[in-house]
């Protein structure tokens, strides 16, 4: 059954009771066998679900789809999810076939990090806003690794607790995570083909928007307007452009507006302020600042040098 409004599950606690498992050990951490979790999938299909806990989870076998933000991603394969806080998540399960899920969630309490330096850093780990079209796709190498991560800070929160427990697990957290952004700056390199057409989808969408009039009438596109149009978050399109070209997504449409101004600038009569007002400047001086700052010449240098 839908709701308007997103379901809330406010505790770890919350999210025992709910998928019928026993009372965690730990109130602000614990590691879930995803398999227990999947029996119970069924009673939130096509409904809007938020946790107030970070997700970091491995599920394999759970046939259907989860919708996060815009984007839908299959089940289908074994990969890797990353949720903070309040993000919204909808499963749409399929029912005509036939299951064997495995993996685990680990749920993390945003107070279990309280007075730790991951308290502050948590938020530099960029996959957490990444969509789940953005998941990461794991070698059986790399997935070992991961998985020996959560067992040791499962055994940890088992055992008896005492003034380290939490330094130790802390620290395993943090391990896990720098872990897992080495694999995604390798999953930026090696699932090229996806990339690539990401590159492509971009210098589309540059191109059609510098030559249909929307600079005079709306100005430069925004970072976070052409990664809503990719339909990727703006940390994920920047990182992968810095890593597949080495600039950013500001710096690749600031070297697409540059190009336009030296077609104008070498081949119209146009005044420097008519082609700046163009290409959506409110004041011509900006442009020409833009312009010198990255081609190491004025507008009207520039144009002088063809004559």
């Amino acid at each position: 059954m839908a709701h308007t409004t997103p379901y809330r599950i406010q505790s770890i606690s919350e999210f025992h009771r709910l998928n019928h498992l026993p009372q965690p050990e730990h109130p602000l951490i614990s590691v879930v066998d995803y398999a227990q979790v999947a029996a119970n999938i069924r009673e939130y299909e096509h409904q809007s679900i938020t946790i107030d806990c970070y997700s970091i989870s491995i599920k394999r076998g759970l046939n259907g789809k989860i919708r996060y933000g815009q984007q839908e991603y299959d089940y289908d394969e074994g990969v890797m999810y990353f949720l903070a806080p309040g993000q919204v998540l909808q499963f749409q399960p399929n029912t005509s076939a036939e299951t064997n899920p495995s993996g685990w969630k680990l749920l993390i309490h945003p107070d279990f990090l309280w007075n730790t330096p991951l308290a502050k850093t948590i938020a530099q780990y960029e996959f957490f806003n990444y969509s789940v079209h953005e998941a990461l796709f794991l070698s059986e190498k790399e997935e070992a690794i991961i998985n020996d991560i959560v067992q040791n800070i499962k055994q940890e929160y088992h055992a008896n607790i005492d003034k380290f427990s939490k330094k130790i697990i802390i620290s395993q957290i943090e391990t896990l995570l720098n872990y897992s952004e080495r694999f995604y700056q390798r999953q930026f390199i090696t699932r090229e083909k996806s990339n690539h057409q990401i590159l492509e989808r971009l210098e589309k969408l540059l191109n059609d928007y510098f030559n249909n009039g929307d600079l005079s009438s709306n100005g430069l596109p925004t970072v976070q307007y052409i990664a809503s149009k990719l339909n990727v978050s703006p940390n994920y399109l920047s990182s992968l452009l810095k890593v597949l070209t080495g600039q950013n997504t500001q710096q690749h449409i600031h070297n697409k507006l540059i190009e336009k101004a030296k077609e104008k600038l070498s081949t119209t009569h146009l005044s420097v302020s008519e082609i700046a007002y163009e290409l959506g400047f409110e004041h011509p001086q900006s442009f020409s600042k833009l312009f010198k700052t990255k081609t190491h010449l004025s507008p009207l240098q520039f144009r002088q040098s063809f004559n």
